[in-house]
C-alpha cells in the first residue's frame, strides 16, 4: 500500500516544487546517458493582451510569516536515494505519468502560490501578488519579474495561456486534465506580460479559491502538440523553473538532477538556505532489503523507517551504537494517504455490495497491526483524515467479524464450500486476486489472506513491479488495488477518485471504477459550493456515502516519519516542519557535510553516543 503515488490534484499546488530541463531527444528504445541537452526552441506562441484591469483591486503579498530553513545549512555535495522501480516515462502529463517517481518529475514546476508548511498561509512563489474579484471565482497574479525556464527563457503571461491550450489538447492523452482545465479552470486573461487572471468555474472561500484554481505555465517554446506527442516526449527533459534540472539518465538504473547554480529563486526569503544538495542521484534498487545493505555501506545517505521491521530489527548495529547512524522519530500534521484495498466494482463478485461488505468483515486489519506492524500504525477509517472540519470523524471502518461476514457472504449467494472450505456460487469459487507493488507489504497480506479463509474467501495476492502494479491499476485491469494516494492540500477531493465520469476508462483515479448518480450530484455540488460550512457539510455527506458503498477497505495511517541517517546529514535545529518530510530531496531543509562524509568512510571520524531522537512538536493528538 503506501505506494506514495501522487493525485493529479496534488500537483494543483505542491509545498516544495522543483526539476528538470530541456530536451534529449532519445526514443522508446535506446538507452542513452543524457547530460545537460541544449535548449529545443520550436514556434512560439504569442498571445495579445485582451484585458484592462478592474479597478479597486486589493493586492495582497505573504512576506511576513517565518522563514523554515536554517541559516547553518551549507550548499553542495551528492543526495544519494532510491526508488523500486524506473519511471515509465518523465513525462508529467499523459499515460504512465502519475506513477511514484511523480513526485520528482512534477516538483521542478513551481505553482502561482505555495503554502506555508507551519502557517498554512499562502506565499509567493512564481507570483509576487494576488487580487481577488468580487465574483468569488476569479483570481488576479503579479507574475515574477525573474523567473525563467530552465534555459534561461523568461516566463511570462504568454505561458500560462499557451498552459490552457496544452492541457487541454487531446495530443497529450490525459483526460484528468482535459476536463479540470474545460471545466474547474475556464479563463486565463493576460493584462501584460506579467499580469494574469485566473477564473474558476465556481466561486469558492478565498483560501480555497487560491489553492483549487492554481496552476503553473508550461514552456510554450518547448512543445510541438501532435499526434506524436506522447511518443515523442516520453524520454525528452522539459524546461522546468525550479532549482533543480534533470542532468542525466541512465534507463534502468538512475537518473541524477543538478543544482542550477544561477537559479532565479536563489535569493528569495522562502527559499533560502534550501535546495542544498549540488547534486540528486535516483538509483533503482528493486528490492528494499537490499537498498538496506547499500544504506549501511554507506551509499546512500538516509533510510525511511516508517517500516516497523526496520526501526525496530533492522536499525541496529556497531554503526549505530557509535553514533555514525543517526535515528529520528518525527511527528507531522500532515493530511494522511488514503491507503487500502480499492474494490473494483467493475468486476461480477465485487459488483455485489454484499460481497464488498462481507470481505470488509473478513479483513483482520487489527491483526496485522498488532502483529506485523508492532502496533506503530493506526487504522483509518475514511478516505480524508487530517482535513480539520472536513474530515468526518464519526465514520468508523468495518471492524473483523466472522459472523457478519458469513451472513453477508450468504445473503449474497455465496453458500456452497469447496474441499478447502472456500466458498462456491454456481461452481465459481469466491476468490479475488490483490494486486500489489512492494515486496515488504507480502507479510500484511499473508496475515489478511489467512484470515480471510476463516469466512471461505481465497485472497490470490499478485506482486509486480511497482510501476508495472500501478499501470494494471489505471487499466482498471485489477480485482483488488493494495495501494496507497498521498494526501495533500486544504480540502478533500472526490471527483477524481469516485465521479462516474472516470468510471470504466483507463488512465484515471477512479480505481474502484465508482459510479453513483447520487453522488455524483453531490461531488457536483461540492466543487461549486462557495461557504465552507457548504462544503464542509457535502463532504461529510460524500465520505458516508463512500463508506455505504463499501469500495474500499481502508487499512492504515501513519501520522508520522521516522529515518535512519548518516551523520554527515545534518537537520536545522527545529528538524522538520509541520507538514513535510525531514529528507525531501526536491525541497527539504537539510543539508551535506563533505568532510564528514569521507571522514566517517574513510574510518577516521570519532565516535559519539548513540542518537535516537523522538520529536513530538506536531504531535495532533
Amino acid at each position: 500500500m503506501h505506494l506514495r503515488t501522487k493525485s493529479n490534484a496534488s500537483i494543483l499546488i505542491a509545498l516544495t516544487s522543483m526539476l528538470a530541463l530541456v530536451g534529449c531527444g532519445t526514443d522508446d528504445n535506446s538507452d542513452p546517458t543524457t547530460e545537460m541537452p541544449k535548449a529545443v526552441v520550436h514556434n512560439i506562441v504569442s498571445y495579445p493582451s485582451s484585458g484592462v484591469l478592474p479597478r479597486g483591486l486589493v493586492w495582497e503579498t505573504n512576506n511576513e510569516d517565518p522563514i523554515f530553513a536554517s541559516p547553518n545549512a551549507k550548499p553542495g555535495g551528492t543526495f544519494r536515494t532510491y526508488v523500486l522501480a524506473f519511471p515509465l516515462t518523465i513525462r508529467r502529463v499523459g499515460p504512465d505519468s502519475n506513477g511514484s517517481f511523480a513526485g520528482y518529475t512534477r516538483a521542478g514546476f513551481l505553482p502561482l502560490v505555495s503554502l506555508h508548511p507551519n502557517t498554512r498561509k499562502f506565499i509567493p512563489t512564481l507570483a509576487t501578488h494576488w487580487a481577488f474579484h468580487e465574483d468569488g471565482k476569479t483570481v488576479y497574479y503579479r507574475l515574477h519579474p525573474e523567473a525563467k525556464w530552465s534555459d534561461g527563457t523568461p516566463i511570462t503571461a504568454d505561458d500560462y495561456l499557451y498552459a490552457i491550450d496544452f492541457m487541454r489538447s487531446k495530443h497529450i492523452v490525459a483526460p484528468w486534465y482535459n476536463n479540470h482545465y474545460t471545466t474547474q479552470i475556464v479563463n486565463v486573461v493576460k493584462y501584460d506580460d506579467y499580469t494574469i487572471s485566473i477564473e474558476g468555474g465556481s466561486p469558492k472561500p478565498k483560501d480555497e479559491l487560491l489553492y483549487e484554481y492554481s496552476m503553473g505555465p508550461v514552456p510554450r517554446h518547448f512543445h510541438v502538440l501532435d499526434q506524436d506527442w506522447v511518443r515523442e516526449n516520453n524520454w525528452k527533459i522539459e524546461p522546468n523553473n525550479g532549482p533543480y534540472q534533470i542532468s542525466r539518465i541512465e534507463k534502468g538504473k538512475y537518473i541524477e538532477f543538478t543544482r542550477k547554480k544561477d537559479w532565479w529563486g536563489n535569493d528569495l526569503k522562502y527559499y533560502k538556505h534550501r535546495f542544498n544538495p549540488e547534486r540528486i542521484r535516483v538509483r533503482v534498487i528493486r528490492d528494499v532489503n537490499i537498498a538496506l545493505q547499500h544504506f549501511f555501506k554507506g551509499e546512500l545517505d538516509t533510510f525511511a523507517g516508517v517500516l516497523p521491521e526496520f526501526w525496530h530489527d533492522k536499525f541496529k548495529g556497531k554503526d549505530f551504537d557509535n553514533g555514525y547512524i543517526h535515528k529520528i522519530w518525527f511527528y507531522t500534521d500532515n493530511p494522511q494517504p488514503a491507503s487500502g484495498m480499492w474494490l473494483n466494482q467493475a468486476d461480477p463478485i465485487l459488483a455485489d455490495k454484499k460481497v464488498r461488505y462481507g470481505l470488509a468483515h473478513a479483513m483482520n486489519i487489527d491483526k496485522v497491526i498488532t502483529t506485523v506492524l508492532r502496533s506503530d500504525y493506526r487504522r483509518q477509517n475514511t478516505h480524508h483524515e487530517g482535513y480539520g472540519d472536513y474530515s468526518n470523524a464519526s465514520i468508523r471502518a468495518r471492524k473483523f467479524d466472522l459472523t457478519k461476514a458469513n451472513l453477508l457472504l450468504d445473503e449474497a449467494g455465496w453458500t456452497g464450500r469447496d474441499d478447502r472450505g472456500i466458498r462456491t456460487k454456481n461452481q465459481q469459487k469466491l476468490s479475488l486476486r490483490v494486486t500489489y507493488g512492494q515486496s515488504h507489504h507480502t507479510p500484511r497480506l499473508v496475515i489478511l489472506r489467512e484470515e480471510a479463509k476463516k469466512a471461505g474467501i481465497d485472497l490470490t495476492l499478485q506482486l509486480l513491479d511497482s510501476a508495472v502494479s500501478f499501470k494494471q491499476m489505471l487499466e482498471k485491469k485489477h480485482q483488488i488495488a493494495w495501494m496507497g494516494w498521498s494526501g495533500g492540500g486544504l480540502s478533500p477531493r472526490y471527483r477524481q477518485f469516485y465521479h462516474s465520469d472516470n468510471a470504466n476508462k483507463p488512465q484515471n483515479n477512479n480505481l474502484t471504477n465508482n459510479a453513483v448518480p447520487h453522488m455524483d450530484t453531490l461531488i457536483d455540488q461540492y466543487r461549486a459550493a462557495t461557504e465552507k460550512p457548504d462544503r464542509v457539510q457535502l463532504a461529510h455527506r460524500l465520505e458516508q456515502m463512500l463508506h455505504d458503498t463499501g469500495a474500499v477497505i481502508f487499512t492504515f495511517k501513519v501520522p508520522y516519519t521516522r529515518d535512519a541517517y548518516w551523520r554527515w546529514m545534518k537537520l536545522p535545529e527545529f528538524r522538520g516542519t509541520r507538514v513535510g518530510g525531514l529528507f525531501n530531496p526536491m525541497g527539504g531543509q537539510f543539508w551535506i557535510d563533505e568532510q564528514e562524509r569521507q571522514r566517517i568512510l574513510d574510518d577516521t571520524a570519532p565516535p559519539t553516543n548513540p542518537v535516537s531522537i523522538l520529536d513530538t512538536t506536531y504531535l495532533s493528538d
